[in-house]
């Protein structure tokens, strides 16, 4: 098992920045992937960036060149800075993990960030 702190949401104005980190409380090295999903109010959850153990990523298309998602195994977190926000980057962000040799997901609790003038 592993659970999952978020933490870094907020309000901020368009065209700002934020860093969302999320702490693991296991050695990140025995999860084979680390992610950020996010839901905005009547939508569908969707996955935002993805990042497996060997460093390889994946974003959604509406925040490539903006997002960035890393890995940081001496503290075992995972965090995604996030730039040249949007309104519609509006949502509640949620970290997740999947256990090396597992399939399951595990879920954090979420943190709200809003974009907003």
């Amino acid at each position: 098992q592993v659970q999952l702190v978020e933490s870094g949401g907020g309000l901020v104005q368009p065209g700002g920045s934020l860093r969302l980190s999320c702490a693991a409380s296991r050695s990140i090295v025995t999860i084979r992937d680390l992610g950020w999903y996010r839901q905005a109010p009547g939508k569908e959850r969707d996955l935002v960036a993805r990042i497996s153990s060997t460093g390889i990523t994946n974003y959604a298309d509406s925040v490539k060149g903006r997002f960035t998602i890393s890995r940081h195994n001496a503290n075992n977190s995972v965090s995604l800075q996030m730039n040249s926000l949007k309104p519609e980057d509006t949502a509640v962000y949620y970290c997740t993990a999947i256990l090396a040799y597992t399939s399951y997901r595990y879920w954090g609790q979420g943190t709200q960030v809003t974009v907003s003038s």
